[in-house]
């Protein structure tokens, strides 16, 4: 029965990016008090923090994948919902920042939940509607990123350790939900046997050597790290250029969480059937790569809210296509390992995506610069993102083999 089963799948992304997002508000005021640091030092340990979490999955990601297809979905999805709950009560109790790093690579090592649903996606759906399926995954991810930081705020009002302990309740209520009610979508007889592929390292060289899905995994890497490069530097790159302050920032990212459920939730599906998956995602990409540009050289308030709605639009229709794609050239015993493989890539552009913005934005606002370019980083975006608009090019229509 894939409706219940759809529903829940949804509804513990949901749950869980909510539990994400209400520890986002509090987090740095976390770690200013345990260390008693200064600003600086506050914000080194907070991205050390995030460095700490993309590591861990980047490793464990394509592991949980692969031994999603070889034990099914349900009991490695159970295992990764409580050990959310775990990192998030880590947190809440933490008597010193060492316990704080602990629990974000324990977060980080079972960020498998959006992994395995998109794997129950491709178990569930025919091909075809797969990218729709995957934009429902989406959204439930941006309804998630909405409610999420705004409780996490009126929460840590009243106790910084609460929004913690209601992101380890979320978890643990949904193991016990899940428990009951959560079907396996991949049956016995489809399930691999394989043990090997499950480092990040021979998951990443199996998904670049295969030639239906190389050109996809390049796509990804390069698009994605251009992405969480522009959102490690929003708020800064707004207030240089725009003049923003937290408030107007905090609206725009409200925008972008609506637009993307919007979006993912109900365009995605009709754009796709409409045009083609592939025509979907090299045009995605086109569209963010010019929003780009405009945001690089843009100084107007107005267009700083408005130009972020077409590239959501580009980039929330752009994923899901590839991620229908890359589903149709992977054999059904192989999903979990390439949804593993393709989180694992979105924690290795976690890494690099931050470094690159953070630190083409402080070159190019720093006195010895040749030019004053708070959007420097957005021109090397707008070339990334036309890279993989052209990996799209090329890729082929035909379902190549995979490699043994």
């Amino acid at each position: 029965m894939p409706g219940p089963t759809l529903i829940f799948i949804l509804v513990t992304v949901m749950i869980n990016m909510t539990g994400v997002g209400l520890i986002w508000p509090i987090l740095p005021s976390m770690v200013e008090r345990l260390t008693g640091g200064t600003v600086a030092e506050v914000a080194a340990i907070y991205g050390a923090l995030a460095v700490a979490f993309s590591i861990a999955q980047f490793i464990v990601a394509p592991l949980l994948g692969a031994l999603s297809d070889r034990l099914g979905r349900r009991p490695v999805m159970l295992v990764a919902l409580g050990a959310l709950g775990v990192d998030m009560a880590l947190i809440a109790f933490a008597p010193s920042i060492f316990w704080v790093f602990v629990a974000r690579i324990l977060g980080g090592a079972f960020a498998a939940t959006l992994s395995i649903a998109s794997a129950s996606i491709a178990d569930m759906m025919e091909p075809k509607d797969r990218a729709a399926g995957f934009g429902l995954i989406g959204a439930a991810f941006g309804l998630g990123f909405i409610i999420g930081p705004l409780a996490g705020g009126v929460l840590g009002g009243i106790d910084p350790a609460l929004p913690f302990l209601a992101a380890a309740g979320l978890s643990f209520a949904n193991v016990v939900f899940g428990y009951f009610f959560l079907k396996e979508t991949l049956p016995v007889e489809r399930r691999s046997a394989k043990t090997s592929r499950i480092s990040p390292f021979a998951a990443l060289g199996w998904i670049f050597s295969a030639p239906g899905l190389m050109p996809l995994a390049a796509a990804l890497l390069i698009a994605t790290t251009v992405q969480r490069g522009l959102e490690s530097i929003w708020v800064l790159f707004t207030a240089a250029q725009l003049g923003w302050d937290v408030r107007e920032a905090g609206i725009s990212l409200a925008v972008v969480g609506l637009c993307f459920v919007v979006v993912q939730g109900f365009l995605v599906g009709r754009v796709t059937r409409a045009v083609g998956e592939r025509n979907a995602m090299i045009g995605g990409f086109l569209i963010s790569a010019a929003v780009y540009v405009l945001l690089a050289f843009n100084t107007s308030s107005f267009i700083g809210y408005v130009g972020i709605i077409p590239h959501v639009l580009g980039w929330g229709i752009a994923t899901p296509a590839l991620q229908a794609i890359a589903s149709r050239e992977t054999s059904p015993e192989q999903q979990g390992l390439l949804q593993g493989s393709l989180s694992g890539i979105q924690g290795l552009s976690a890494i690099i995506g931050p470094t690159l913005s953070s630190s083409s934005f402080a070159y190019f606002t720093s006195s010895g610069a040749p030019v004053h370019f708070p959007g420097a980083f957005f021109l090397l975006g707008t070339v990334a993102l036309l890279t993989a608009a052209w990996l799209g090019v090329r890729f082929g229509r035909t379902r190549a083999a995979l490699p043994g």
